[in-house]
């Protein structure tokens, strides 16, 4: 029997409310700095909670030109800023390859898809008097655009699909890619998450299910009230590890393993029994033991009793060795960018085990009595991470955690 396919991180790319880039990503997570602020693209007197993860300073004139403005979405615009960024980073030039073009896919998470477009279009319609849409609507509110729009970039010909699993959705685009290059369905892949959806409508719309923090998100902390929206994108390259190692390229990390789950319960209560089952079909594909975990980029959305689940869950499936590893939420600082969440938090997993520094949980204020593990609380940590995993627990009980480890 033939050793198995080996699965590399060759190429990152991110955009979030922490920066336009990686780097800058990077430097706001080791320094515990926040992006969490007060909203700028929703009018104060038409929501109650006035704050957000935007992506600052952007100007989409800046990077696209008059016919593209047209064409992408905010959401399309996130994806292939940071697809860019990947590819440019993993140094593949597709256009030139073309027996790589052919076999590369490319997969896409995302919660809503062009919401943007859509709460535009409506406004325009209903306020505003139109009688007639604009010609691209349709085209920029799929939620398949931004695989559409990146394949046609890069000139990616491979299987090509998008992703839509709530909060889950870009683990589960990043799960199903690393599986496809294993099987042989594809060589490589670029793949992750872009999300928009801050907006008048989707602000009321979160309020209303009471799960917003009006403060910070303050993840398995004493005080904590709940979850703070963000918006961005996360793109990964991934490449067999004997093609990226014939080339030089230079390798992030390897993609061990993978598990997901369905609570089958209720819409919105995580259920612990789902969650440890992903948590524990992750080791159990990348045949690691809890023991050799030392570091879990948490769902961590800051809500009472979501952070006491996967608390509970972490227990079940790592007995003893849960409060000997480290369990932190960078979504204290990039915010809940819903479908793109788990994609911005592979970058950050990815970069603390290439740069050995584990992420903080920022705004913490006291260790709660149903969060005791070792939450990094505000100052990152110095420390080699051999492996790690990264947890998506998305309402609807659909769960997807991918396993990480260095090379």
């Amino acid at each position: 029997m033939s050793d198995p396919v080996r699965v590399v991180v060759t190429g990152l790319g991110c955009i979030s409310a922490l920066g336009h880039n990686v780097g800058e990503l990077w430097w706001a997570l080791e320094s515990g700095t926040s992006g969490i602020a007060p909203i700028s693209r929703v009018p104060h007197d038409q929501v109650h909670i006035t704050i957000a993860a935007e992506v600052k300073h952007y100007d989409e004139a800046r990077h696209f030109d008059a016919r593209e403005v047209l064409a992408y979405d905010r959401y399309t615009q996130f994806a292939l800023l940071a697809a860019n960024e990947a590819i440019t980073d993993a140094g593949i030039d597709f256009w030139r390859n073309e027996t790589l073009a052919c076999e590369t896919a490319v997969i896409v998470g995302s919660g809503v898809g062009g919401w943007d477009t859509i709460d535009r279009t409506f406004y325009s319609l209903h306020k505003s008097g139109k009688s007639r849409v604009a010609p691209l609507t349709i085209p920029r509110l799929m939620a398949s655009a931004a695989t559409s729009q990146i394949s046609v970039k890069f000139g990616l010909k491979g299987p090509a699909f998008s992703v839509s699993s709530a909060c889950a959705s870009s683990n589960h685009a990043i799960g199903e890619a690393y599986w496809m290059i294993r099987t042989g369905r594809a060589r490589a892949a670029v793949v992750g998450g872009s999300e928009a959806e801050i907006s008048v409508a989707s602000q009321l719309a979160w309020e209303s299910l009471r799960v917003l923090a009006s403060d910070t998100c303050r993840p398995f902390s004493l005080g904590r009230k709940g979850m703070v929206i963000g918006e961005g994108a996360g793109m990964l390259v991934l490449e067999r590890f004997d093609d990226a190692s014939k080339r030089g390229a230079r390798i992030y990390c390897e993609i061990a393993g993978y598990g997901l789950s369905a609570d089958a319960g209720d819409m919105v209560r995580p259920d612990v029994g789902g969650a440890a089952r992903a948590i524990r079909q992750a080791l159990e594909t990348s045949r690691l033991s809890p023991e050799d975990i030392d570091y879990v980029n948490a769902h961590g959305t800051g809500t009472t009793l979501n952070d006491m689940t996967e608390v509970q869950a972490i227990k079940m499936v790592f007995g003893p060795a849960a409060w000997r590893v480290m369990v932190s939420s960078t979504k204290s600082m990039h915010g809940h960018a819903l479908g793109a969440a788990s994609a911005i938090e592979a970058v950050a997993t990815i970069k603390a085990i290439e740069q050995r520094v584990v992420p903080p949980t920022a705004n913490y204020l006291g260790p709660d009595p149903d969060c005791d593990l070792d939450h990094v609380p505000n100052v990152a940590r110095q420390m080699r991470i051999g492996a790690a995993l990264s947890n998506s627990l998305a309402f609807g009980g659909l769960n997807a955690v991918v396993a990480f480890k260095a090379v």
